[in-house]
C-alpha cells in the first residue's frame, strides 16, 4: 500500500503517471478486499468501480466539480481516496462512516445516494444551478444499469436532453449485474449496444487525446462514423451524444476519454463496462454472493453455514413455495431482490408465476394492481424502505380500487449497518391512514407465516411486516393457517399497567412485564385495531402503554390514541417507539437499546411516566 498510504484526497491522484495510476489500482482493490472483509459491507460492486473512480477524481476538479453516485454501494473507493482511508475499519458501525454517501461526511459526498435511480436528477439539478449561477463547475452522474431500469433516471434524462448548454456527464457503469441479475428489455439492449464491435472500435476515434484544433474534426468523423455503422442509440434520442461502450478497467481509455467529455457541452453520456467482482476471483464468479458479505477471510472466501439459519426472509420464501402449491392463482412480484426477499426457490419451483420487474418499485405495485384485476393473486415482496417508493401507487392503483395484493413487508424497523436510507421505520404510519388496508406485525417467525397466510385469504390489500434477520427461536409450522382478522392475544396477565405492543418488541415488552407485573398484549394488527381487547384492558388497569418498532408519529400508538379518544377513554397513555429523527448506522440492538427499546429501556421508561414502584400513583397531568 506505499503508493495508496500518500493519497489523502484527489489532488494527490492528479500529479501521478499513468503508470503509477495503475499501480494505485491495484494497492485500492486490494484495500478494498482487506477491509470489507474485516468489517462486512458492499464488496463486488466496489471492486468493480475502481479504475473508474480513480479516473473520475483524476480528470475532474473534486470537489468542485460534483460527482453523484448511484447506488451509493459502489463508492467505498471514492471514501477511500476522499480523505476516509483510516475509518474504513468503522464502516457502517455506530460512530464509523457510512456505507453509503452521506452529505454531513465529507464534501465529496454531494448528494446522499442510497436508493437507485436518483443520480441523474440530483446532477441535472446541480449543473443547472451552476448555470444559474454562472459556475464552470461540472456534473457527473455515475449510474449503475440495473439502476437504469427505473423510470426516474429516464424522467430526468427525458428533462435534460433539451438543455444543450450544461456540463452535465452521465456515466452508466454497465456491469451487467445490479443485485440480482438483470432482468427486461434494457439490458438486452446494453447486451445489443456491447456485441457492435466494429462500432466501438470506431468511437476509440475520439477518444484519443487530441490538439485542440483537431477535436471538431474527430467529433464530425465520429458522427459520421456513427451514422453509417448503427442507427442513433437510445439515449441520443434523449438529446445525450452518446461514447461507448469502453472497458471501465482500462485506464488508457478511460482518462482520455473523461478528458474529452470534459471540454464538450451539453448532456453527455458514457458507457463504461466493468465487471462486478473485479481481481477477486471469487466474487468474479459469485457477485451475488459476495455483493454484501459479512465478515470472512479473503484466502478463503465465504463459507457456508453449517446450519440454515431461520430467517424471517426464509420464512416468507417457505410460505411463498408452500401457498403456491396450494393456490394456482398465486404470482411472486420483486422489484429485482430475488436474493433480498428470499425468491430464489420460488423462482425455481415456479418460473412461469415469477415476476422480477427490476429496480421499478412504481411499476410493481401497479403490475401487481393489473393482475389482481384479472384474477389472480399478486404477493410483492419489497422492503418497507423501497415501498415508498410505490406509494401513490398504493393507494391510486391497489387501495382505491381495493384490489387483492398481499405486501410482504421485508425489513420493517431499523436495518442496522445499512443505517437511515434503508430504515422501514415508517410503513406503519404511512400505511394505516390508506382506507381499505389491513396491517400486521409478526412477533416471531410463526406468527409471520400466519399472518402471510392471512393475508393471502383477506380479499383487499394487506400488509405483513417483519424484521431484517432471525426472530426469536419459534417453532415454524408447515400449515396455512390463518388468524382472526382483528384480534390481539394476551402474552401476560399482570395488574396496574397494560403493555399493548406490536410485531417485534412483543418479545422485549413480556420482559419488562415480568419485570414489573404488567399485563402484556401482542397486538399483533395495527389495522384493524382490537378495539374490544384496548376496551378491555382499559378497563381493568390503571394506565396504557403501546411498544413498537416503528415511528412513534403516526403509528400503532397514535392509532391506540385515536380509538381511546373515539371510545371516550380516559387513561394515562405512554407512547415508545423511534423517535422523531433519522437514526444512523449500527448494530441494530444497540440501537433499539439506544432508544429505550430493548426490555431494560421499556421497564425504565415505565418507571420514569408511572413512579418506581406504584405505577398507578402518577398520573398524567
Amino acid at each position: 500500500m506505499n503508493l495508496l498510504n500518500t493519497i489523502n484526497d484527489p489532488a494527490d491522484i492528479r500529479h501521478l503517471t499513468r503508470t503509477q495510476l495503475k499501480q494505485l489500482a491495484d494497492e485500492l482493490r486490494a484495500f478494498v478486499l482487506e477491509s470489507v472483509s474485516a468489517t462486512g459491507g458492499h464488496l463486488s460492486s466496489n471492486l468493480g468501480t475502481v479504475e473508474l473512480t480513480i479516473a473520475l477524481h483524476n480528470v475532474f476538479n473534486t470537489p468542485e466539480d460534483r460527482i453523484v453516485w448511484d447506488v451509493g454501494h459502489q463508492t467505498y473507493p471514492h471514501k477511500i481516496l476522499t480523505g476516509r482511508r483510516d475509518q474504513m475499519h468503522s464502516l457502517r458501525q455506530i460512530d464509523g462512516i457510512s456505507g453509503f454517501p452521506q452529505r454531513a461526511e465529507s464534501p465529496y459526498d454531494t448528494f446522499g445516494t442510497a436508493h437507485s435511480s436518483t443520480s441523474i436528477s440530483a446532477a441535472l439539478g446541480m449543473a443547472l444551478a451552476a448555470k444559474t449561477k454562472g459556475e464552470g463547475r461540472h456534473a457527473i452522474a455515475v449510474i449503475g444499469d440495473g439502476a437504469m431500469t427505473a423510470g426516474m433516471a429516464f424522467e430526468a434524462m427525458n428533462n435534460a436532453g433539451i438543455h444543450d448548454d450544461i456540463n452535465l456527464l452521465v456515466v452508466l457503469n454497465d456491469n451487467d449485474m445490479s443485485i440480482s441479475p438483470p432482468v427486461g428489455a434494457l439490458n438486452r439492449y446494453l447486451a445489443r449496444l456491447m456485441s457492435g464491435q466494429f462500432y466501438a472500435a470506431a468511437k476509440n476515434v475520439g477518444k484519443t487525446v487530441l490538439p485542440a484544433p483537431m477535436r471538431e474534426l474527430a467529433k464530425r468523423f465520429e458522427e459520421h462514423a456513427k451514422g453509417m455503422i448503427v442507427p442513433a442509440t437510445m439515449f441520443e434520442e434523449f438529446g445525450f451524444n452518446y461514447i461507448g461502450p469502453i472497458d471501465g478497467h482500462d485506464l488508457d481509455s478511460l482518462i482520455p476519454t473523461l478528458q474529452n467529455l470534459k471540454h464538450l457541452k451539453g448532456p453527455q453520456f458514457l458507457h463504461v463496462v466493468t465487471r462486478k467482482g473485479q481481481g477477486y476471483k471469487l466474487a468474479e464468479a459469485d457477485p451475488v454472493l459476495y455483493h454484501g458479505p459479512g465478515k470472512f477471510d479473503p484466502a478463503e472466501g465465504i463459507k457456508p453455514s453449517a446450519a440454515k439459519k431461520v430467517t424471517y426472509t426464509s420464512v416468507f420464501g417457505d410460505w411463498l413455495c408452500d401457498m403456491a402449491a396450494a393456490d394456482k392463482r398465486l404470482v411472486g412480484i420483486t422489484p429485482a431482490m430475488r436474493e433480498g426477499s428470499g425468491m430464489v426457490e420460488f423462482e425455481r419451483r415456479f418460473p412461469d408465476r415469477y415476476y422480477d420487474v427490476g429496480i421499478a418499485e412504481q411499476h410493481a405495485v401497479t403490475f401487481a394492481g393489473g393482475m389482481a384485476c384479472e384474477g389472480l393473486k399478486p404477493v410483492v415482496a419489497i422492503y418497507s424502505t423501497f415501498l415508498q417508493r410505490g406509494y401513490d401507487q398504493l393507494i391510486h392503483d391497489v387501495a382505491l380500487q381495493n384490489l387483492d395484493v398481499t405486501f410482504a413487508l421485508d425489513r420493517s424497523g431499523l436495518v442496522g449497518a445499512d443505517g437511515a436510507t434503508h430504515a422501514g421505520n415508517y410503513d406503519i404510519a404511512f400505511l394505516r391512514c390508506i382506507p381499505n388496508m389491513v396491517i400486521m406485525a409478526a412477533s416471531d417467525e410463526n406468527e409471520c407465516r400466519q399472518m402471510l397466510s392471512t393475508g393471502f385469504q383477506y380479499q383487499g390489500p394487506a400488509a405483513v411486516r417483519y424484521p431484517r434477520g432471525g426472530g426469536i427461536g419459534a417453532t415454524v409450522g408447515t400449515d396455512l393457517a390463518t388468524i382472526p382478522l382483528g384480534t390481539g392475544e394476551i402474552k401476560r396477565e399482570g395488574k396496574g399497567i397494560a403493555i399493548l405492543a406490536f410485531g417485534t418488541m412483543v418479545a422485549p415488552s413480556v420482559q419488562a412485564g415480568e419485570e414489573l407485573d404488567a399485563t402484556v398484549a401482542n397486538m399483533r394488527f395495527v389495522k384493524p385495531l382490537d378495539v374490544e381487547l384496548l376496551k378491555r384492558l382499559a378497563a381493568t388497569h390503571d394506565a396504557i402503554v403501546t411498544v413498537e418498532e416503528g415511528s412513534i408519529m403516526g403509528g400503532a400508538g397514535a392509532a391506540v390514541a385515536e380509538a381511546m379518544a373515539a371510545a371516550g377513554i380516559v387513561k394515562p397513555l405512554l407512547n415508545l417507539g423511534l423517535p422523531d429523527e433519522f437514526i444512523d448506522h449500527g448494530d441494530a440492538a444497540t440501537l433499539l437499546a439506544l432508544c429505550g427499546l430493548d426490555a431494560k429501556g421499556i421497564a425504565a421508561s415505565i418507571r420514569k411516566r408511572f413512579g418506581k414502584d406504584q405505577p398507578r400513583l402518577v398520573v398524567n397531568q
